[in-house]
């Protein structure tokens, strides 16, 4: 996993991409081809899923980027991190964790991610 935190920042940086070639080449570096990704409101399987559906996420908040706000805690081929997405007045939209899974080449198979702060305890 010496790469992960170039993975992660390309990551990052195509749900910033407003460009659809830039953020296509970003997620060629850090997403695997049939990779996973859920979130409470939508799910993307496969590279260009995830390349569409990010597009339509900065459609409905131009200017917006999203910041990987903790580091990385990672285990077999497991990650974690925290981020918030940043409008374009600088306010934060919303903040989340997301939990993933690395493949053998080093490319994100798998994000599922939890938006707002931790649910209180029942």
């Amino acid at each position: 996993m010496d790469s992960l935190p170039q993975v992660l920042k390309a990551y990052c940086d195509a749900w910033c991409a407003e460009d659809a070639d830039e953020r296509r080449a970003l997620l060629d570096i850090a997403w695997a081809e049939n990779g996973l990704y859920q979130d409470p409101g939508s799910e993307a399987q496969g590279r260009e899923s995830l390349h569409a559906h990010i597009g339509r996420v900065l459609a409905r908040f131009p200017g917006a980027r999203i910041e990987q706000i903790s580091g990385v805690d990672a285990h077999h081929d497991r990650i974690r991190f925290a981020w918030h997405m940043v409008l374009a007045d600088g306010t934060v939209r919303v903040q989340g964790i997301d939990c993933g899974r690395i493949g053998a080449d080093g490319r994100l198979t798998e994000i599922i991610g939890f938006f707002g702060a931790h649910p209180p305890e029942a």
